[in-house]
Formats: structure tokens, C-alpha cells, sequence
């Protein structure tokens, strides 16, 4: 059964817990100021009909109220912005932790365009949320306070105050209702526009040259994007403007009530009727608050639930996966072995799923291993096996001998350095207090790219480089990294024909005279001859697999 996803107090309260000493402060300051202000109103009006006029015990309260009001409001918004704060940065370092800890299968179904709104923008809006807490309990706490004067000053006026409310909160729960739609249907929208400015930044080249392509994905897809959500929020917005605006109106019509009725009984007191217009001319502000807050509530609503679909999609994390350095050392590499080892992915529209093996396959150390066949074969699969990212379905994985279990599965995957067809170079050599190589050069300059780069303060000076240059700088970094294991996915494809020789003929026969276990997905089947094994592959199967001479 789906798990609903709590409501957007539900979920903030869950948020607020562990802050909720301050939070508790910070809102009853709040409320103190909130009364604070009532009670200036009702010495305002007192005196305003006061025979005595301003006397000196009037003057200290009022003065004494205005600081309590001042210093109560301060220290509320303080207590507020540090919880604020902190809130939002437990969510995003949660949020950070359930993608850095799920199993990575979940994290290439769920695409890009969907993850990085809901890291940024849903975030933001629980920020907005966040902050706009607290004034609302305060708005809450002066409207009440507003009313039970109002109570105290005149009873059938109350109750006229009453309807009036409950006829505005009628129209302002219809409006959020309708209102809410259309926040969903933009955030919707915004995810497709997400969609979008990626495919702008990853295709950029693609669409210099193409024209036609370039001007509908701006005028189809961008421009009409951009414009659905316009209007939408347009109308969604404008529905609680009205509803805002209709119960503003409100507040005028009581008013008129009350001074229609002064004018019927002209011996109606005058102490009242003032007090009465004047507390519901200041209740406008407070009780308008909570009203023009609708908007960022449901939005919150609209944000929890983005986030709370996140959290259960990725709330299985990869069981003993450390997001800190236990310190060991990778084990030595003796040899790898599949035994029996079975993939499987889902089917996509009703066609049968792709399947991979059973495969046995045995890698000794040292060796330098070839793994070829047509695209689409299961080559990059069967990496992804072989380096633990996926867990076998069926089989077992074995170093030296023994079985990669859960448990030591992420130790195991220290052992190895990759370098991916679809890479991604990080800029940062090493971490920690482990110290750069004084060859850490000589390697940029044999890759020929020492001119463009170097390693300062364990970083690279730049990753702007071609995309030859940066499949170079990326092996720079595999050599730095000192593992065991490594494995290239079609390394040489972005090179030039000479430096694909030099990573066949001469980087490879380095690496394992320094006792590199090597793996390579390769098309080059001109220097098939290099490895000393070969496993070619078809529709997911080893239908070779044999040592070289």
C-alpha cells in the first residue's frame, strides 16, 4: 500500500521538533507582542474618552506596552530566522544523504529534470514556509486577542464580527481549493522546464547547427513552458487576490454596520463604537496576514508532497553504505570472480526485459582484461556488476575468494577506479591529509595536456578542456588514486589516433608492469592482441571467453 504523504503542518512540525524549545520562546514572545499591541488599543481608546485625558499612569503603560511590543517582536524574528535557517539546512543535507545513500539503479530512473527542483525549488518553498511560521502564529494570536476585546466591548457586534468571518473563511476555503489546482499543474510544468534547460545546456552544439530544431525547442517547448506556468500561477494567484480582496471588503461593511447602528441609537455609546472600529481597522493587517499567507501554504503543501515522494522513493537506502572513510586500506586484489551471475531490468512498454548472463567470468591479478561485443551487448552492465554499483539478482561475486555480500560491498568498491563512458570529472585530486605525488606532473605532461593543467592544493587548476583532453585528465586522476582495479569504458573513443595507440601500446603495459589489475570495454579490435584475456559478449551472454598469448 502507498504511503500518503502527511500535510504540510504534519510534515513542518516533524521539521520543527528538534527546535522546538526556541520555537516555543519565539512564538510566545510573538504572542506577547500581539497582546501587547491589543492592550495599546484598548488604552488608546480609553483615552481618547477619558475625562482625565493623558495622565502620567497612562503615559508609563503605554510607553511600557510600546517596549514590551518592540522587544518581543525582535526577539521573536531572531529565534524565528535561526530556526528558519536551520531547518532548511536539515533538509537539504537529508535529502543529500538519501541520494548519496540509495542504490544507484533508483538513481538513474529517476531523472535529473526531477531530482534537481525538487534539491532547489521545493526546498526554497519550504524555506518561504518556514519563515512565514511564526507570523503566523503571531497574526493568529492578535486576531484572537482583537476578538476578545471585541467580546468585551460589545456582544452583538462580536457576533456580526463572527459572521463576517465565517463568510470570508467560506470564500477564502473555496478559493484555496481551486487555487491549489493550479499550483500543481505549474509545479508539474516547471519539471518539464527543468527538462528543457537541460536539454538546452547538454545539446548546445546540436542546436547551433540545427535551426529548425533550435526554434521549436524554444518556441514549443521553452516559450510555451515558460508561458503555461505564467498564466497558470497568474490565475491561481489572482483567485485568492480576489478572495483576499472580498474579505477585506468585509471589514468595511461591519464597519458601516456599526456606524449604522450609532445612528439609529444615538445614545449608543460612544466609548464602544470607537474601540470597536478601532480594533477591527488594526485586526485587518494581522487577520489580511493569514489570508495572504494562503498562497505559500498551499505551495508548501505542493512541496512537501514533491519531497515526501523523493524521501519514499529513496527511502531504501544501500544497506552498510558509508558516507565517511572507515581509513582502510582496499584489500589487495588476488583475483575476481562471477559465478553464475544474473541482471534483469524492468520492461519498458510491455517489451521483454533486457536480461543479463548467467556469466562466469574469473579476472586475475595483474591481467589486463578485454571486454568487447556489439553496443547494447550488456558490457557496461556487466561492469556495473563487476564493480558492486549493481547487486546480482542471481550469483555471487567473489574476491579472492570470498563472497561481496551487503556488508562489505561498499569496502569491496574501493578497489577499483573507473573511468565511464558517460564520466564525470570532479575537480578535487584527493581528499584528506594524503599528500600529492611529485610525479603528479610528469604524468599531465606524458598525457600532453601539462600546458592547459596542474595540481595545486589537491585540486586541479581546471576541468575546461576538450573532451579528448578531459578523458586524459580523468586517467591523470585514476593514476593518482593509487587502487588496485581499474577499468575503462571506451576510454580511447575521444582520442586521436596516436594517443589511442599510446593508451593501448604504452599506458596499459605501464600500468600493469606496476601490478594494475586492468579492464577495458573496447571497439578497437586491432589491439584485441594486447589483452591477456578476452570475454566477448552478445544480447547479454559471454560467448568467448579466453586467455591470450
Amino acid at each position: 500500500m502507498t504511503k500518503q504523504p502527511r500535510g504540510a503542518l504534519s510534515e513542518l512540525f516533524a521539521l520543527l521538533k528538534p527546535f522546538w524549545p526556541i520555537v516555543a520562546v519565539s512564538v510566545l514572545l510573538g504572542m506577547v507582542g500581539g497582546l501587547s499591541v491589543t492592550a495599546l488599543l484598548a488604552i488608546t481608546n480609553n483615552a481618547l474618552h477619558a475625562e482625565s485625558g493623558l495622565t502620567q499612569a497612562v503615559v508609563g503603560a503605554f510607553a511600557g506596552l510600546c517596549l514590551l511590543a518592540l522587544l518581543s517582536s525582535i526577539c521573536s524574528d531572531i529565534g524565528t530566522n535561526y530556526v528558519g535557517q536551520h531547518i532548511i539546512a536539515k533538509l537539504r543535507k537529508e535529502l543529500g544523504e538519501k541520494v548519496l545513500s540509495a542504490p544507484i539503479e533508483q538513481i538513474e530512473r529517476y531523472r535529473s529534470h526531477r531530482l534537481i527542483p525538487v534539491l532547489t525549488h521545493d526546498v526554497d518553498t519550504i524555506s518561504d514556509f518556514a519563515f512565514a511560521f511564526a507570523p503566523l502564529a503571531i497574526s493568529l494570536t492578535v486576531t484572537l486577542g482583537c476578538l476578545g476585546y471585541l467580546a468585551v466591548l460589545s456582544w452583538p457586534m462580536f457576533l456580526i464580527m463572527l459572521l463576517a468571518i465565517a463568510v470570508g473563511t467560506a470564500v477564502q476555503y473555496m478559493a484555496r481549493a481551486r487555487g491549489i489546482k493550479g499550483f500543481f499543474a505549474a509545479r508539474d510544468a516547471e519539471d518539464e522546464l527543468q527538462k528543457h534547460y537541460n536539454a538546452i545546456a547538454e545539446g548546445a552544439k546540436e542546436l547551433r547547427i540545427h535551426r529548425p530544431r533550435r526554434q521549436r525547442m524554444f518556441a514549443d517547448r521553452i516559450e510555451k513552458t515558460a508561458e503555461q506556468i505564467c498564466n497558470t500561477q497568474i490565475r491561481s494567484i489572482n483567485i485568492f487576490v480576489m478572495a483576499k480582496t472580498f474579505g477585506s471588503m468585509l471589514f468595511f461593511v461591519v464597519i458601516g454596520l456599526a456606524l449604522t447602528l450609532q445612528s439609529l441609537w444615538p445614545s449608543a455609546d460612544k466609548t464602544v463604537m470607537s474601540g470597536f472600529v478601532l480594533v477591527l481597522l488594526y485586526m485587518k493587517g494581522p487577520l489580511e496576514h493569514l489570508v495572504g499567507t494562503l498562497p505559500i501554504v498551499s505551495r508548501a503543501q505542493i512541496a512537501f508532497r514533491r519531497i515526501a515522494e523523493l524521501s519514499e522513493r529513496f527511502s531504501s537506502p544501500e544497506p552498510h553504505l558509508l558516507l565517511s572513510d572507515n581509513g582502510r586500506d582496499p584489500e589487495p586484489v588476488q583475483h575476481l570472480e562471477l559465478r553464475n551471475v544474473a541482471y534483469s531490468f524492468p520492461s519498458v512498454d510491455d517489451k521483454p526485459p533486457f536480461r543479463l548472463g548467467p556469466v562466469n567470468l574469473r579476472i586475475e591479478q595483474g591481467d589486463i582484461t578485454f571486454i568487447v561485443g556489439e553496443n547494447g551487448c550488456g558490457k557496461t552492465t556487466l561492469i556495473k556488476l563487476l564493480l558492486g554499483l549493481y547487486p546480482p539478482q542471481e550469483g555471487e561475486i567473489l574476491l579472492n575468494g570470498e563472497p561481496i555480500t551487503a556488508l562489505n560491498r561498499d569496502d569491496y568498491r574501493q578497489s577499483f577506479t573507473t573511468i565511464f563512458a558517460d564520466y564525470y570529472l570532479f575537480d578535487d585530486v584527493v581528499q584528506g591529509d594524503q599528500q600529492i605525488p611529485e610525479d603528479a606532473n610528469q604524468y599531465l605532461e606524458r598525457l600532453e595536456i601539462a600546458h592547459k593543467v596542474s595540481v595545486k592544493d589537491g585540486n586541479f587548476t581546471t576541468t575546461d578542456l576538450s573532451t579528448g583532453q578531459r578523458k586524459r585528465l580523468a586517467l591523470v586522476n585514476a593514476w593518482l588514486e593509487k587502487r588496485p582495479v581499474l577499468v575503462f569504458d571506451e576510454w580511447a573513443a575521444d582520442q586521436d589516433p596516436t594517443f589511442r595507440r599510446i593508451f593501448y601500446t604504452e599506458l596499459l603495459p605501464d600500468l600493469k608492469r606496476l601490478g594494475k589489475t586492468i579492464i577495458v570495454i573496447s571497439h578497437d579490435d586491432r589491439y584485441f592482441d594486447l589483452a591477456d584475456q578476452l570475454v566477448r559478449m552478445e544480447a547479454g551472454r559471454v560467448i568467448s571467453d579466453r586467455a591470450l598469448a
